[in-house]
């Protein structure tokens, strides 16, 4: 890890903090936790897992930059797709509730560009994890949107019951997964001990439960004949399964980079899809500066198929990033910007290329949308499909 930046004294001692009360809940485990325990405790423990401090995460002075950061066309081209659900919608369903919005900016575009359509939700919810973010978010909104404060609410659980739009951008991927290593007949689950002044990994036998039952359907379909590690994510499946039991009428939106079940357990990915981001550099070491980077895993889309099924919501689309803002009309809204303008329409033009272009988000990312009353087709899947993917 030579080649990451260094932190400053300051964060350094943040880690320590966060290694120390790992390493006691370690300790009291009897030596050994599940790494899904680990990357909740490096990612969510109160004051000093990743998203639970104010340490700087999105933007050149963070660790990684998401799609709305990036450009306001994200935001302006979703309100299409959000146009089209509100309009199924009965009398006080047009709500909106995004969760984990990060700064903030993807409701603050999308809250602009439907006050220009004229089409305002009833209300904006935010469900935040972090207290750092959410008074981020405030002072956001606060500065430009301040017209619009009352219709912005906060949420500490999930409501009982909603109608509208559920939105989640890069929000499955940063949920703690369990790892699993299938050899042969042999399942193992790969945990997290302390020895020789370090985190180590250590993997048990997997014997019986839901993460066995998983592992054992998912053992079926892969060669592990010479070891096969990858992730299994029960937490995003437990989401996905409240959301369905909540929604009433809408949809829930999902942007997440991620595969079918297929390619994500596909034989040259036997090492997993597990990486982290620190200063804008992507590597695969989890134990390397807890509470400063983030961990992440793809998403396996098709696993989140079967749990709506369960619940009973209707697959609306699956599709790239790409197909989907091309489909929502993000060309046309950059043409809404004069070329002859080339101070604002250049850097929107090259905006634009970094959310489409295969090579950078446009392929990678997915777009996968489920409902309850929502008629066929929603216009971000109009074309290019991938349902059969799934």
């Amino acid at each position: 890890m030579s080649i990451l930046p260094e932190p400053n004294e300051a964060a350094s001692k943040h880690s320590q903090a966060l290694q120390n009360t790992i390493r006691a809940e370690i300790s009291v485990a009897a030596g050994w936790i599940s790494f899904a325990r680990y990357m909740e405790l490096v990612l969510y423990a109160p004051g000093t897992g990743y998203y639970s401090n104010n340490i700087p995460k999105f933007g050149s002075t963070g660790d990684f930059v998401t799609a709305p950061e990036i450009s306001s066309l994200f935001g302006r081209t979703i309100a299409q797709q959000v146009l089209q659900v509100f309009q199924y919608m009965d009398k006080g369903g047009n709500n909106i509730l995004e969760f984990g919005a990060g700064t903030g900016k993807l409701a603050l575009d999308l809250l602009l560009e439907l006050e220009r359509l004229g089409e305002l939700p009833e209300r904006y919810f935010i469900l935040e994890v972090s207290a750092g973010l959410r008074r981020r978010q405030q002072e956001l909104f606060a500065r430009y949107l301040p017209h619009l404060i009352s219709r912005i609410e906060w949420l500490e659980y999930l409501p009982t019951t909603f109608e509208g739009l559920m939105i989640a951008n890069e929000v499955l991927d940063a949920m703690p997964i369990h790892l699993v290593m299938w050899h042969d007949k042999t399942l193992l689950e790969r945990g997290v001990t302390w020895s020789n002044g370090a985190f180590q990994w250590s993997d048990r036998l997997l014997v019986a439960g839901e993460l066995f039952n998983t592992a054992r359907k998912v053992g079926c379909q892969i060669n592990a004949s010479n070891g096969y590690i990858s992730e299994i994510n029960l937490a995003a499946n437990a989401f996905i399964k409240s959301l369905a039991d909540i929604l009433q009428r809408g949809a829930v939106l999902l942007i997440d980079y991620g595969f079918g079940h297929k390619e994500y357990y596909h034989p040259q990915r036997d090492k997993g899809t597990l990486v982290c981001h620190y200063r804008h550099y992507v590597h695969d070491d989890p134990f390397y500066l807890p509470g400063l980077q983030d961990i992440t895993s793809h998403i396996n889309f098709s696993a989140i198929t079967e749990v709506t099924k369960g619940g009973q919501l209707e697959l609306l689309g699956y599709t790239t990033l790409a197909n989907f803002l091309i489909n929502c009309g993000i060309t046309k809204i950059l043409e809404q910007t004069p070329v002859e303008n080339s101070i604002d329409y250049l850097p929107l033009a090259g905006q634009l290329q970094r959310l489409v272009s295969p090579a950078e988000m446009g392929d990678l990312f997915k777009v996968i949308a489920f409902g309850r009353g929502i008629p066929q087709p929603m216009i971000g899947f109009i074309t290019g499909d991938k349902s059969h993917l799934l």
